[in-house]
């Protein structure tokens, strides 16, 4: 996932957080505070799992946010 802020400086530096992640999920999904990359941290197995709803929030260094669904 991608965020862009315009400030300068500390105002500018987006971070990425995982929201509204179910436990199952967290044992699978890892998200890369700094960069907003995503990996997994186990295969996927369509027979535990068909489909999964994450929400990743982006916050800037003064505090403003965003959030987007990931599916």
């Amino acid at each position: 996932v991608t965020a862009t802020d315009a400030d300068e400086g500390m105002n500018g530096d987006v971070k990425y957080s995982l929201k509204k992640i179910s436990e199952k999920a967290s044992k699978i999904f890892h998200l890369d505070a700094g960069r907003g990359e995503m990996a997994l941290l186990w295969s996927l197995d369509f027979e535990e799992g068909e489909s999964y709803e994450l929400e990743v929030q982006a916050q800037d260094g003064g505090g403003l946010f965003d959030k987007a669904k990931v599916a």
